[in-house]
């Protein structure tokens, strides 16, 4: 679960301007910052199938944020998957 400031902190990373809250590259550095913290949480609890069915949702929905942002704004898509260190296809 993510604190207030490490949220704050995410937010001030990746922000277009300084009340972005709802931008692409927010909500895809937010979400990846849950996936990882998720990720480690499976890795100990294997049997945990309801948060393992929230992971798979919270990847979808960056999947699909990335997908939206790499068809309207490919230079902003390159730039976020860089900073954030994912994968390009």
């Amino acid at each position: 679960m993510l604190t207030t400031r490490q949220k704050s902190n995410i937010i001030k990373n990746v922000a277009i301007h300084d009340k972005d809250t709802g931008s692409p590259e927010v909500q895809i550095s937010i979400l990846t910052k849950r996936i990882d913290e998720l990720a480690g949480h499976l890795k100990k609890h294997k049997k945990d199938n309801h948060s393992r069915r929230g992971l798979l949702a919270m990847v979808a929905d960056r999947q699909s944020h990335m997908n939206y942002l790499k068809k309207k704004h490919p230079k902003r898509y390159n730039s976020i998957a860089k900073k954030l260190e994912l994968k390009v296809k």
